[in-house]
């Protein structure tokens, strides 16, 4: 599977805030309830303003819960997801990608 730009396959989850040739910024907005798009993101650190609980879908059919905290901070090499919001909270993060 080839890569799949985050902000052109979910422009209303994902904005880019700034972008050069060593990282991409990206704010993230998922709503309760909403699912987004299948997309990809190079090797990124993720920081949660907002806390909700999500599914992660993987490409081949794994998936699995996770409770996301206020403040939470991650890393994860690249990959490509999709995420549900299966809670009743907001989901809003930065994304600092790897161009």
């Amino acid at each position: 599977m080839g890569y799949i730009d985050a902000v052109e396959a979910t422009p209303d989850v994902h904005k880019l805030l700034f972008e050069n040739e060593a990282v991409r910024v990206i704010e993230m907005s998922l709503k309760a309830g909403q699912t987004y798009n299948q997309h990809s993101h190079r090797d990124e650190t993720v920081y949660y303003i907002t806390g909700s609980k999500v599914k992660i879908s993987l490409p081949k059919g794994n998936s699995m819960e996770a409770d996301i905290s206020v403040g939470h901070l991650m890393w994860h090499e690249e990959w490509t997801h999709t995420v549900s919001n299966i809670d009743d909270n907001d989901l809003h993060a930065i994304v600092v990608a790897k161009q």
